[in-house]
């Protein structure tokens, strides 16, 4: 696990307040999914592409109230889930929220510690398993290897709640930045990247509308993230910088009986050294997806979506990708785009099964990102099938 020591300083206070008799009244939830998938002809969970029970998911979370202005909440999880993440024990989320501004229209808190995502439009229900619309998110902007990282960061952020006559309104900002783990960095750049990944630090601000008794969410976020690499010894990769800049926009409509989810980015990546000496690339990709959702009963939920991302808006199908790397990186690594058809199962209040097919063209999006592994992912079209219970309480 990593060192947290923001983290722990966090709890040891939280301690300090809860040894008191009304600590009796913290109540903890959690949850337990176990599944097994299948991504035949890649390496997104294991690299021989077969069957595989690596859809394990068990967590544990708590929030306690000290007073009007104070409270702690933080989460444990424990994660198995191949090469989509690192395996192992990890503290999602852990930090003291105060809140500073509170009246009939508007509501402001800060949350100091390792905060979430509230950004995007499932960044902040990625995290429990029964509440994702699906076991596998789209990955053009929910991107497994960079799970942790995306979830949150170690800093701050202040979150505003209020209501007008035009609506509803939540506006975020964080600052932070998160530790990267030995895998996490081998899931983006590699295995011979020898050295060490930092992540400098990230910005990230976000407003999401949702307009008096129509049912619709309107959302825009703006991400700005540097990362910087240290080489190490005996390593194939060199000392430098890499600045992630994002700007993301999306809609959710909801009736009684049918939910349609839109989010689209447009991200900038600015790669300076790393890959090789004296290296320079400055693109743009694009990604983004359409979901529908149709709830048949209180039981059943059906889920059909279309996601696509290009790497680079320049070399949409991969042609100069290819060209560039000599032949070596096949054309389909400059995209990824995925139909899925899924189906829960309600089985009662805190028993679902998930189901989910997804047909996939190309592998932008297959670790290790940087340095794309042609070996094993040497099919353009690739299927994913996967089933998950879950149980909570």
């Amino acid at each position: 696990m990593h060192g947290l020591p923001l983290q722990l300083t966090i709890f040891l206070m939280a301690c300090v307040f809860c040894s008191t008799s009304v600590a009796q009244e913290i109540k903890i939830n959690g949850f337990v999914a176990q599944g097994v998938i299948k991504a035949e002809d890649s390496n997104y969970v294991e690299d021989d592409g077969g069957l595989s029970l690596k859809l394990t998911e068990v967590g544990l979370n708590s929030s306690y109230r000290f007073n009007s202005k104070f409270r702690v909440a933080g989460q444990l999880v424990y994660l198995d889930g191949g090469n989509r993440y690192q395996q192992g024990a990890r503290v999602d989320y852990l930090f003291l929220e105060s809140q500073f501004y509170d009246s009939d229209q508007w509501s402001i808190k800060a949350q100091l510690g390792r905060n979430k995502n509230y950004h995007w439009l499932y960044s902040a229900t990625r995290d429990v398993p029964h509440t994702r619309p699906s076991i596998i998110l789209p990955q053009s902007l929910y991107i497994d290897v960079f799970r942790d990282v995306a979830l949150g960061v170690d800093g701050i952020a202040l979150i505003g709640q209020g209501n007008n006559n035009l609506g509803e309104w939540d506006i975020n900002l964080s600052y932070g930045k998160s530790p990267i783990s030995a895998e996490q960095k081998v899931n983006l750049l590699g295995h011979g990247a020898k050295g060490k990944l930092k992540h400098d630090f990230e910005k990230q601000f976000s407003v999401y509308w949702r307009p008096n008794l129509n049912g619709l969410q309107f959302g825009v976020s703006l991400l700005d993230a540097d990362f910087s690499y240290f080489q190490g010894e005996n390593d194939t990769l060199v000392d430098g910088q890499e600045t992630s800049q994002r700007i993301t926009f999306n809609t959710l409509y909801q009736e009684s009986n049918y939910e349609l989810a839109f989010e689209v980015m447009r991200e900038r990546v600015i790669i300076q050294d790393v890959l090789s000496s004296n290296f320079y690339s400055d693109t743009f990709g694009e990604g983004g997806f359409i979901q529908w959702r149709y709830f048949s009963s209180n039981k059943f939920t059906w889920m059909a979506r279309l996601d696509v991302y290009d790497r680079d808006i320049e070399d949409r199908n991969g042609n100069l990708l290819n060209a560039t790397s000599q032949g070596t990186v096949p054309s389909y690594f400059g995209y990824a785009d995925q139909a899925t058809l899924g189906l829960s199962w309600n089985y009662s209040k805190s028993f679902q099964i998930q189901t989910e097919f997804h047909r996939v063209k190309g592998a932008a999006r297959l670790a290790p990102i940087f340095t794309p592994n042609t070996l094993v992912n040497n099919s353009e079209y690739w299927n994913i099938w996967a089933v998950q219970a879950m149980y909570w309480f």
